[in-house]
């Protein structure tokens, strides 16, 4: 922002735009890249170290897309995580062996398959938004206020972006 402002008031010579531009992108990607790991690493390593360590990541939240409701059908759920139902039915079945989802189809249409967490489910669901929650607010108490909503703002148009880009990506 400085250099940007820098080349406005002519302090930058021309030609430097792109080299700031590319420079600009290659610190965005590497940042959005780190923060990816970073959490990931930090939801392993958490998962791993506590009760539930029998679950994976993409077991918690598949737990996660589940919890939203006291019964989804296997079809929404596979479509919030971005997966085929046949992918979600054998994360499904890893997760009703370990005791933290239970399937059942409905008796008028037998197509029609739902899920539900389990008490061990919804104990893990709870306690994974805890976590969810505790770090993003450990993450904002050195915020000031104008950053608060700028973070907010950025991480908005960055999800709107991902969304519209590729969104149409199966």
């Amino acid at each position: 922002m400085i250099i940007r402002l820098l080349f406005k008031l002519g302090t930058i010579e021309k030609g430097w735009d792109k080299v700031i531009m590319q420079r600009s992108e290659s610190i965005v990607n590497e940042l959005l890249v780190k923060i990816f790991n970073e959490i990931l690493q930090i939801e392993e390593k958490t998962l791993k170290s506590g009760y539930f360590s029998d679950l994976s990541v993409r077991e918690m939240h598949t737990i996660e897309k589940i919890g939203r409701k006291e019964q989804r059908m296997m079809s929404e759920v596979a479509q919030d995580l971005g997966i085929t139902v046949g992918t979600l039915t054998t994360s499904i079945n890893r997760l009703i062996k370990k005791g933290y989802v239970d399937r059942k189809r409905i008796e008028e249409d037998r197509r029609v398959v739902l899920v539900e967490l389990t008490k061990k489910g919804k104990i893990a669901h709870r306690l994974h938004e805890r976590f969810h929650n505790e770090m993003v607010r450990s993450m904002m108490d050195d915020l000031s206020e104008e950053e608060k909503d700028i973070l907010i703002g950025s991480l908005d148009k960055l999800n709107e972006y991902f969304k519209a880009k590729y969104d149409s990506i199966k």
